[in-house]
């Protein structure tokens, strides 16, 4: 077995990979830029290596660079985490002439998969069923206009090297083939230095499902279940669990069968994964096979018990499986949501900035999370936006679903915005809780954007309770400073107004022998019990018999409170101050519609238009890059370019004006 292994990857994945190392009594070797000098994998490493500057380009995808770390640090093999240079044949290629190892599969296995018309060939010819498109190489944009009316709309292009999400387009027309056959294979060029795409039959109201294989270097393979994948917004998965609520026993076997049978094809050693689509009927088609650990990963592993670093390790060591077939059994439910830094109120724009505080929910039997970062850290531009992968498991669906309800409630995060609201609200939406999903759930269920979670009656009481609960304890520990009140020792405590949404309700509070009742003004009694005190910003209790999480940031004369992906701001005054409060004037917010902002920090990578021009609503006005996505910003009326204030190349600020419209 291997004394020491090198991760050439960062962030939430290289300290996952870490623990396993541990785990097994392997020593370990980080890699960083000069953005990651104080980030928590190098921290966790028994020694750390620098590489350059921030830009991927300058550090983390410099294989030679890595590969002399591993020799001056006789790290003995190398583990590739995912993205960056895990499916990089050449790396491993030059690699393999060091004599040091690489965890993962060989060249050959990841140059076939790794190019996606390759793999479609490759695939078919072993018996995998495939989508019907046009997988040759597509030379301009009436070729691909001819190429996807004879498919049949609606089609899908994709980058041939894509992964990710980038480099993908859905079209429904000739004109959103002429447009996004141009940005997908700008897209994918700017990604990953591979322009060609090509164009397939788009499944409607698909599911996306995946199985995960291990295969070793004496021509074993087994999967291990599968996960589903189809909670995906702009073809980047959102949430997954394992097992899929949808599949039933032959179609698992079915899926799997046709994985192993890939796998055998390309002689795969070590974790992989084959994606499949499949249409409401369970008719079920390949996508493309991934020659990595995947993101989602630990969702596998929660529900069969199989750590599949550990595993990749030992495949990498020589060593054979031990596993087989029929050793393999699901057990339990388990869901993973990707925390990103992202504001889903502003169409999931990227964020960046410092963590001032982050608090995790606490990990326990059925809570994991899988980070990278800690509180004073920085999410720069430089990387993917992942803050980390929040994991629940439970003995059923609806227990795993719960627990990570519960768990995104807790998880405090500020200091940049986070996508926490909106996991929330859809773990809370019904249509998920029941299983149907479908990869269009996020544009049929928030067609608008996101706009925050359904404030529902029981939502809304909880936060009225909570609030009164929280107020009362604040005084209750203003009295015991200053000796004026007696506390929270008798029988009623206090009456109060809470005002939310431009309602006043007043409440009255009194102790109960488990916590406080909150009266309502139609004689309801809610009852709260919480341990929590001043100082903490998640209260954690039961609130009319529920548990509850809910976050807390403090206002002047109140509290924002969040819960569910429902975020309030909640007054708590006397009846007297409530009256005063309704007289004051409402701030009016500044008119900025004649102007274009910048809706995240970015690089400007063109302008479509110039100064007098006539603009008509939803043409293209600019092209913004931030954490390796293009972003096309529209007019939002017809209107006519007055100043211009950015050029391509220029590094803006959120909200920074790009031009203003007469």
């Amino acid at each position: 077995m291997f004394k020491k292994i090198l991760i050439a990857n960062r962030g939430e994945i290289a300290c996952r990979v870490m623990k396993t190392c541990r785990k097994m009594g392997i020593k370990t070797v980080a890699v960083y830029s000069d953005a990651d000098r104080d980030a928590l994998h190098v921290e966790m490493a028994d020694e750390a290596v620098h590489l350059g500057p921030p830009p991927a380009a300058e550090s983390y995808l410099l294989g030679d660079k890595i590969i002399q770390a591993a020799k001056d640090t006789g790290a003995e093999a190398i583990h590739p985490g995912y993205g960056f240079l895990s499916e990089n044949a050449e790396f491993v290629k030059k690699l393999a002439k060091t004599g040091i190892a690489f965890i993962g599969p060989e060249p050959k296995a990841i140059a076939a998969m790794g190019d996606k018309i390759e793999s479609k060939k490759l695939a078919k010819k072993a018996g995998v069923s495939t989508v019907p498109g046009y997988i040759g190489i597509i030379k301009d944009t009436k070729e691909a206009i001819r190429i996807a009316a004879e498919i049949g709309y609606p089609v899908m292009i994709k980058a041939s090297a894509g992964g990710g999400g980038k480099g993908m387009r859905i079209a429904r027309s000739d004109a959103e083939v002429a447009e996004g056959f141009t940005s997908a294979k700008s897209e994918a060029k700017s990604s990953f230095a591979d322009d060609r795409v090509f164009i397939e039959k788009f499944i409607e109201d698909p599911r996306h499902i995946e199985i995960q294989v291990l295969g070793d270097a004496f021509g074993n393979v087994i999967y291990l279940g599968e996960r589903e994948c189809s909670i995906q917004r702009r073809h980047q998965k959102v949430i997954e669990e394992a097992p899929s609520p949808f599949l039933d026993e032959k179609t698992r076997k079915s899926m799997g069968e046709q994985a192993v049978a890939l796998a055998k094809a390309v002689d795969y050693k070590s974790a992989g994964t084959v994606e499949f689509i499949s249409d409401q009927n369970r008719n079920f088609y390949f996508l493309e096979m991934n020659t990595r650990l995947q993101v989602e990963h630990p969702v596998t592993e929660e529900v069969t018990g199989i750590d599949l670093v550990e595993q990749m390790i030992r495949i990498a060591a020589g060593e054979k499986l031990k596993l087989r077939q029929k050793d393999v059994a699901l057990s339990g439910w388990s869901i993973e949501a990707r925390v990103y830094a992202e504001d889903p109120f502003r169409n999931f724009l990227p964020s960046i900035g410092r963590l001032s505080r982050y608090i995790e929910p606490e990990e326990k039997d059925n809570v994991r999370v899988d980070t990278g970062v800690f509180e004073g850290g920085e999410i720069s531009m430089f990387y993917d936006p992942m803050i980390a992968k929040l994991i629940t498991r439970g003995e059923t669906r609806d227990e795993a679903v719960a627990a990570m309800r519960r768990a995104l409630d807790a998880y405090y995060i500020r200091g940049i915005s986070h996508n926490i609201p909106f996991l929330a609200a859809v773990l809370a939406h019904p249509r998920f809780q029941e299983g149907r999903l479908s990869t269009a759930f996020i544009d049929e269920e928030y067609p608008d954007g996101f706009e925050g979670g359904v404030l529902t009656a029981p939502i809304r009481d909880a936060l009225i309770a909570t609030a009164a609960l929280l107020h009362a304890v604040e005084k209750s520990r203003e009295g015991q400073i200053t000796g004026m009140l007696e506390g929270m020792g008798g029988g009623a405590i206090d009456s109060w107004v809470v005002s939310l949404n431009g309602d006043d309700v007043p409440v009255s509070l009194s102790l109960s022998t488990e916590g406080v009742d909150v009266t309502f003004p139609d004689d309801r009694v809610i009852a709260v019990e919480s341990a929590w005190v001043p100082g903490n910003p998640v209260f954690q209790g039961c609130v009319d018999g529920n548990s509850v999480s809910v976050e807390i940031d403090r206002l002047p004369i109140g509290y924002r409170l969040t819960t569910d992906g429902v975020s309030m701001d909640l007054l708590v005054q006397s009846e007297r101050a409530a009256a005063f409060y309704r007289l004051m004037p409402e701030k009016v917010e500044p008119d900025t519609s004649n102007l274009l902002l910048c809706p995240m920090p970015g690089l400007v990578v063109s302008l479509a238009v110039q100064e007098g021009d006539e603009v008509k609503a939803g043409q293209a006005l600019a092209v913004v890059e931030a954490m390796k996505m293009e972003n096309i910003l529209r007019a939002e009326r017809d209107a006519t370019v007055g100043k211009i204030h950015a050029a391509p190349g220029d590094s803006l600020a959120v909200d920074a004006v790009i031009m203003e419209f007469e």
